[in-house]
């Protein structure tokens, strides 16, 4: 019972982490930054994620331009914009398959089976917090090796926005949730192998005496 429950609260993290992957690979606050202008139709804040990039202006208009041309894009955007697609694709196929390994679900068949689905599954959840942690990382690395290069302007420097912070929160959930899957399949194994099932043996001197003294109350 306590593995199942075990089993059901890592199911929920990596809910949480495949949402929360799928909303850092689509909103637009990978980079922020906000240029405060005296006119009054100067933009004040500036948003690039993989696939746009924003503009709030003072008005209240919002405006955002879609990447179109893959080739000039700087090669750490090409990475991540590939590694989260590949981690929203992973937790998906995790969800599928551990929604049928799992204890407290009626599917999978016996329990051998539901181990192994289950195993998988977390094996898809591990791949999928590797593939989200990489690119949030580069990302970063490049903000902050931008924002304290001095020959880089102060107008096009930029800080971390909310999707990398998104981003770094689910790839824990699913590292989380991966390790505890495959964990729980593996201790339920651990214990198969080291508790075999008992066997009775006959010992073969009882079974000679038992024959030598058959031989002599035919003599």
């Amino acid at each position: 019972m306590a593995s199942a429950s075990l089993q059901f609260f890592a199911f929920i993290l990596a809910l949480f982490g495949v949402f929360g992957d799928i909303a850092a690979t689509l909103l637009p606050h990978w980079k922020v930054n906000a240029d405060v202008g005296s006119n009054i139709i100067t933009a004040i804040t500036q948003m690039q994620g993989l696939w746009m990039d924003c503009t709030w202006y003072s008005t209240g208009m919002f405006s955002c331009t879609l990447k179109y041309s893959i080739l000039s894009l700087p090669v750490y955007i090409q990475a991540a914009r590939t590694t989260m697609v590949l981690s929203c694709i992973l937790s998906a196929f995790g969800i599928c398959i551990t929604t049928v390994g799992m204890k407290c679900t009626k599917l999978g068949g016996d329990t051998d089976s539901k181990n192994h689905a289950c195993f998988a599954g977390g094996v898809c959840f591990i791949l999928a917090g590797i593939f989200g942690l990489v690119p949030t990382c580069w990302y970063t690395r490049e903000i902050i090796s931008n924002f304290l290069d001095q020959t880089i302007p102060e107008s096009s420097k930029h800080e971390p926005g909310g999707a990398v912070y998104t981003g770094f929160i689910s790839a824990g959930f699913l590292l989380i949730a991966g390790v505890i899957f495959c964990s729980s399949c593996f201790k339920r194994q651990h214990g198969a192998w080291t508790y075999p099932p008992k066997q009775h043996h006959f010992p073969s001197t009882e079974q000679e005496s038992n024959a030598g003294y058959n031989l002599k109350d035919y003599v």
